[in-house]
């Protein structure tokens, strides 16, 4: 069997790696079919409703890190990729999760034969290297230590001084990264993909949290009559709270806006049926991103995460009444 090229997509919150894989999925070579396995903190799935609608086969692994309680989310999600025979497979672990695991499996004996793993691409904001909050956290520390390929992203929005801070900070790797990017957009350069990949090693050991083993990975089924479900997770000092909406709830666009433009979050994310059509929302402290989607018929989902658990019910009260029923 052909070994499959693989690379793991890393960044911490908010530093674009979904943009990143939208932006290479939008200059693949056209006869060529791509896989992703999608893990997120939260349970809700948002990124993978964005990414699926690319011409990719997406499977997602939501509510923690994959690689947790012996890896079985994270080998089920691949070994269905796997089944697909594609031509590449990019994993996308969550913002906070540890890549070490993830690596050790994907160059485990149960893989060797059917994955050929390639450099490991860790996206980055660099606002975040002159504050602490970032620079002090062990997993943004260890996903840029384990990468081949460091890209500072969304340089169109950051100072000369949050680029020097990255330049000081991407001089100190030990070993030198195979290469040093500065994108905008998340447009990363294909040939990153071809980069083989070096032994690297990470300073913290990876604490795992999220799923049960033993458990089936959760699946949203709205009851008859049901509008939404709420689903909760905490791990590594982070919670996170999403809703899951029905098909037929329509937001008012403007009023959404405005109330992720005040919620005080460190990380929001949608994909929301609206008036105007179906839009993602991004937001990273408090700054809004919108983009159009062309998907039908689909259930609105909503996600915070925040170090500190923000007021789910009345932030679930005023989402309920931004919507109404599609006529």
């Amino acid at each position: 069997m052909k070994r499959i090229p693989t690379n793991i997509i890393t960044g911490f919150l908010g530093a674009g790696k979904t943009t990143s894989i939208l932006s290479l999925l939008a200059r693949k070579p056209e006869n060529e079919k791509w896989a992703i396995l999608i893990n997120e903190f939260g349970n809700v799935g948002v990124d993978g409703a964005i990414l699926d609608q690319q011409g990719a086969i997406v499977k997602e692994v939501p509510g923690g890190c994959m690689c947790c309680v012996a890896g079985l989310p994270m080998s089920v999600g691949i070994n269905a990729l796997l089944a697909q025979k594609p031509d590449r497979l990019l994993l996308e672990p969550t913002g906070l999760g540890h890549p070490k695991e993830v690596i050790a499996k994907l160059t485990s004996d149960s893989y060797r034969n059917y994955i050929d793993l390639k450099a490991t691409i860790t996206v980055a904001d660099p606002r975040h290297f002159s504050d602490t909050q970032y620079t002090d956290n062990q997993n943004f520390q260890d996903q840029l230590a384990l990468a081949d390929v460091v890209v500072a992203n969304k340089i169109d929005q950051c100072t000369a001084e949050d680029l020097d801070a990255f330049d000081v900070f991407a001089a100190k790797f030990e070993p030198a990264k195979a290469a040093i990017g500065k994108v905008e957009q998340g447009q990363l350069n294909l040939d990153w993909l071809a980069i083989e990949r070096t032994e690297r090693q990470a300073e913290h050991s990876h604490h795992h949290h999220g799923h049960d083993a033993t458990a089936p990975l959760e699946e949203f089924e709205l009851a008859p009559g049901e509008i939404f479900a709420r689903r909760e997770n905490s791990g590594q000092g982070y919670r996170s709270c999403g809703w899951f909406f029905a098909a037929d709830q329509i937001f008012n666009f403007s009023k959404l806006f405005t109330l992720l433009s005040n919620v005080n979050a460190q990380r929001v994310k949608a994909v929301v049926n609206t008036e105007r059509g179906c839009y993602a929302f991004n937001v990273v402290n408090q700054v809004v991103s919108v983009n159009e989607l062309s998907l039908e018929g689909f259930e609105s989902r909503i996600e915070f995460i925040d170090k500190e658990p923000l007021p789910w019910d009345e932030l679930e009260q005023i989402l309920c009444s931004l919507t109404s029923v599609q006529s």
